[in-house]
């Protein structure tokens, strides 16, 4: 009777930490994140692979330029089919918070096109049934090209390849190319109702993106004043560019929460300057090519906290 109650206790405390990750949705990392991903890496060995279900995972990009004033776009791109994928009817896409979480508890660099051999691991921890990651190339300054593949968690196989380029101007077609090409792979159809709705840009600014994306990664970084000013940055060059009035908020309920989250902001900022955690983090600080040079985002002095 005491084990029943114990799986009963346990089964009640997962089901309550992911009502409390769906509820904090958003794109700041919340604590209960952070102790999902301690609790998945502890008992990685207990997860199995998920089956049957039309879970996905968007991974962080690689950038295969050599550019790092591209950097941004590793997180940016991901958070673009993040957010349309989220919007396909009969798909449950895995928060970018939760891959981030995952991120800073673990060594495993979840970037770049997904290779068979560490399919089954990330998935099994992220929970999903598919994962979906991808490449940035650039032929000329000007031009942008994305490559993604989508893998078969529980096979560990791959599904195929697609890709989609373009002039860096438009990357918010580039992005729905790649959208629709991945959608393919995934063997799912949309209504051209649906298409249409999916069709609809984030922003059709490039630059409104390039401080969208800038802002993502510095709340990745524990940075709240940066962030949001990257993010007020994107809606004044473009008051409709997606994401960033709901993450301005959110970082407003994170100040209104009291110094506690404060500290724990430091704390995480100071953990990445360290060293200490995020293979994935992002440095560069101005960045995003835009006609070979780098894009004009004068929000604060250089090294300005």
């Amino acid at each position: 009777m005491t084990g029943i109650i114990r799986n009963v206790g346990t089964t009640l405390a997962l089901l309550c930490a992911f009502l409390v990750l769906r509820a904090d949705a958003g794109q700041l990392v919340s604590p209960a994140e952070r102790e999902w991903a301690k609790k998945a890496v502890a008992e990685e060995k207990t997860l199995s692979v998920p089956a049957g279900k039309n879970t996905v995972a968007v991974l962080y990009f690689r950038n295969g330029t050599g550019d790092p004033s591209l950097d941004p776009m590793r997180k940016g791109i991901p958070l673009l089919l993040v957010t349309d994928l989220s919007g396909v009817p009969g798909l449950s896409v895995i928060e970018r918070t939760r891959l981030q979480a995952l991120t800073e508890e673990t060594s495993l660099g979840a970037s770049g096109l997904v290779e068979a051999g560490t399919a089954p691991r990330v998935g099994k921890l992220l929970g999903a049934r598919w994962l979906v990651g991808g490449e940035i190339g650039r032929r000329i300054p000007t031009r942008i090209d994305l490559t993604s593949n989508v893998a078969d968690v529980p096979t560990g196989t791959a599904t195929g390849k697609t890709s989609a380029g373009g002039e860096i101007e438009r990357l918010f077609e580039v992005e729905k190319d790649l959208l629709f090409g991945v959608l393919k792979l995934l063997d799912v159809k949309v209504t051209p109702e649906e298409e249409q709705r999916l069709r609809k840009p984030c922003s059709q600014s490039a630059a409104a993106l390039a401080a969208l994306f800038l802002g993502v990664d510095a709340g990745d970084r524990g940075d709240l004043d940066k962030a949001e000013g990257y993010y007020r940055k994107a809606l004044q060059i473009d008051p409709g560019v997606c994401i960033a009035s709901d993450a301005l908020k959110e970082i407003e309920s994170v100040r209104a929460s009291g110094p506690a989250a404060g500290k724990r902001s430091r704390q995480l900022l100071k953990t990445l300057r360290d060293g200490t955690s995020l293979t994935d983090s992002l440095t560069t600080e101005e960045p995003l090519l835009r006609g070979g040079k780098p894009l004009d985002i004068p929000l604060r002095q250089r090294g300005a906290n």
